[in-house]
C-alpha cells in the first residue's frame, strides 16, 4: 500500500468516525435531550396541547378548532358554536386552508348571507347583530377561537338549552377570554373547545346527582 492509498484510507476512516460521532451527538443525543426537556417542562404543549375529559379521553386540541354539530351537521344548541371552516369538510387538520374566494365573489357573498341568517335564527337576534367571525372562515380553517362578541351572542341560547343561569355562562365566557398579547397585539378571543368543556364540567355534579 503506497503513501497515497494510506492517506486516503486514513482520511476516509476519520470521516466515518466523525460522521458516527456527530450522528450520535446531534442525531440521537440532542434529540433525546430536547424531547426530555419538552416533556418535563412543557409536556402539554409538546404533546399537542390536548384537552381530556374526566375519563382521561382526549377530546381535541386547544390549538385546533372543531365543530359542535349533530350527525346531520346541525348546530347543537347546548354548545357554543365555532366560526365557519373551509378546511376540508370543516376543521380537517389535514386540509388546512381558507376558501381563497375574493370578498366580491358571488359564491362567498351568498354563503355569508346564508350563514348570517342561520346564526341570527339560531340565537334569536337580528341580522345586524351577527359579528363578522360568525360568518367568515379563518385563513387556516382551523382557528379555535371566536370573538368575545360572538360568544356573548350565544350566551342566552346556551343557558336556556342547558337550564342554567345566563350569569353563570357569562362568567365562564369571561374566564376563557384571552386578552391581546402584551395588551395590544392581536384581538381578544375565546377558545370554543375550552369553553364548552368548562360548561360540561360545570354541570357534571348536577348530572351525577340526578343519576343517583
Amino acid at each position: 500500500m503506497n503513501s497515497s492509498t494510506r492517506a486516503t484510507a486514513r482520511t476516509t476512516w476519520v470521516a466515518v468516525r466523525a460522521m458516527l460521532l456527530f450522528t450520535l451527538v446531534l442525531g440521537v443525543g440532542y434529540t433525546l435531550v430536547i424531547t426530555g426537556i419538552g416533556q418535563l417542562a412543557l409536556g402539554a404543549q409538546a404533546n399537542g396541547s390536548q384537552l381530556h375529559d374526566d375519563d382521561g379521553t382526549s377530546i381535541g386540541s386547544s390549538l385546533i378548532g372543531q365543530s359542535f354539530t349533530d350527525a346531520e351537521g346541525n348546530p347543537l344548541p347546548e354548545f357554543f358554536q365555532s366560526r365557519p371552516s373551509a378546511a376540508g369538510d370543516g376543521y380537517d387538520s389535514g386540509a388546512s386552508s381558507g376558501s381563497n374566494l375574493g370578498p366580491e365573489n358571488p359564491e362567498l357573498v351568498a354563503a355569508i348571507d346564508e350563514r348570517r341568517r342561520q346564526v341570527a335564527e339560531l340565537n334569536g337576534v337580528s341580522l345586524a347583530e351577527v359579528p363578522v367571525d360568525a360568518v367568515t372562515a379563518s385563513a387556516s380553517g382551523l382557528d379555535p377561537q371566536i370573538s368575545p362578541e360572538y360568544a356573548a351572542l350565544q350566551v342566552a341560547r346556551v343557558a336556556e338549552a342547558r337550564g342554567i343561569a345566563e350569569a353563570d355562562v357569562r362568567t365562564l365566557v369571561a374566564a376563557h377570554t384571552t386578552s391581546p398579547f402584551l395588551g395590544f397585539l392581536g384581538e381578544a378571543s375565546v377558545n370554543v373547545l375550552e369553553l364548552n368543556q368548562a360548561l360540561v364540567e360545570l354541570q357534571a355534579p348536577t348530572m351525577d346527582t340526578k343519576e343517583r
